[in-house]
């Protein structure tokens, strides 16, 4: 069982290191939960198996399955032979976003401890997305469990890994729309939430950018909205359609991010990676999701938060979703540029994005 510590990361030497850093694994869940997917889950579970492959190609993969589903992920997981092993791990959840319910990793160079964040569905009874979410919270208590890594565990103080990045050399990039959300931890200011993250994962400078992507309901999780590529370097969700509404926050994100240094003191860079085309859930998709009265109803004719920044790095590789739009091949382009160490391969997005998030919102890394 994991070691439950009472310091924290700060104290203790250790920091979150951006994501580019070499990995051990990545960490994932199948998803099965019909009231969020669509048809039994089916088509979720070969889009989940497509980034699960795709990434195996690089790095070794665990993927916790429920007792119900063990089987299946099993044995969907082992009709291809992949490069590095894939681990199914018997382990029960609420929902499949690893990236939200599994442990923040920070590191001293020799050690790797996981940091549990509380999780409270994305806003709790106040907006949160499904209830009860006490598996979810567990998750991370869970995967430190597993690998035996001691464990931080920030007792009532709600994040998710989503509405952060970082560079590894003291910058985080956040959004005043996750953040300071009174259903997220309403009773601390932005002095507070800053000092909770700067003693947990030892940061010195957070930049707050206002908004997210539009209609994501994560309420704007940065993860889907901009993302660091290196020191001072970042790529933020564009588009030039001044009667799309996501034009407004994209702008107002640049404007922070061109008036901003980093923890360092350094200017920015910031590439622009274009947005899919306006993308619409069809009344036909949603229709086969089931109405439990736990989770938020689906509605058809929603927006679709699409976002190429949802894309993951592992070693040597970045695994990108794509929409069938004009701007894939823009994105490929754009990020082989960035990314000149690491191989672009691409897996289809929507369905993904269709229960509410994308590869980025399914994965976790955790550092070698």
């Amino acid at each position: 069982m994991a070691v439950t510590l009472n310091s924290t990361p700060r104290a203790d030497g250790f920091y979150m290191p951006a994501e580019w850093a070499p990995h051990k694994q990545t960490w994932m869940v199948w998803p099965e939960r019909t009231d969020n997917w669509r048809l039994g889950a089916k088509p979720a579970q070969q889009a989940f198996c497509a980034v699960i492959r795709a990434i195996a190609r690089f790095e070794p993969v665990t993927v916790l399955a429920s007792a119900a589903q063990f089987a299946n992920a099993q044995a969907q997981l082992s009709l291809e032979p992949t490069t590095h092993p894939i681990r199914v791990v018997e382990t029960s959840t609420d929902d499949a976003w690893c990236r939200d319910t599994g442990p923040t990793f920070v590191t001293n160079g020799k050690e790797v401890r996981a940091v549990d964040w509380t999780f409270n569905a994305w806003g709790g009874l106040e907006g949160g997305l499904y209830f009860p979410w006490h598996r979810d919270d567990q998750v991370a208590q869970k995967i430190a469990n597993i690998e035996g890594t001691p464990r931080y565990r920030t007792e009532g103080f709600v994040l998710e890994g989503g509405a952060i990045h970082v560079d590894g050399e003291g910058t985080l990039l956040t959004t005043e729309e996750c953040l300071l959300n009174k259903n997220r931890n309403p009773d601390l200011s932005r002095e507070q939430i800053e000092q909770m993250l700067s003693d947990y994962l030892s940061i010195d400078k957070v930049i707050w950018l206002k908004e997210g992507i539009f209609n994501d309901e994560t309420d704007g999780h940065v993860d889907n909205m901009c993302c660091f590529v290196g020191p001072a370097e970042v790529l933020l969700a564009w588009t030039d359609d001044k009667n799309d509404p996501q034009y407004e926050r994209s702008r107002a994100a640049l404007e922070v991010l061109e008036n901003s240094t980093d923890a360092k003191g350094r200017k920015f860079t910031v590439h622009k990676l274009p947005v899919p085309a306006p993308m619409l859930a069809k009344a036909d998709e949603y229709a086969t999701v089931d109405l439990t009265g736990a989770a938020v109803p689906r509605e058809s004719e929603a927006r679709l938060a699409g976002s190429y920044i949802n894309f993951y790095l592992c070693n040597g590789g970045l695994v990108l979703p794509v929409f069938d739009d004009a701007n894939d091949q823009v994105a490929i382009d754009i990020l082989s540029k960035v990314f000149p160490k690491h191989q672009v391969v691409t897996v289809p997005g929507r369905e993904i994005l269709l229960g509410g998030g994308n590869v980025h919102c399914i994965t976790q890394q955790q550092p070698a």
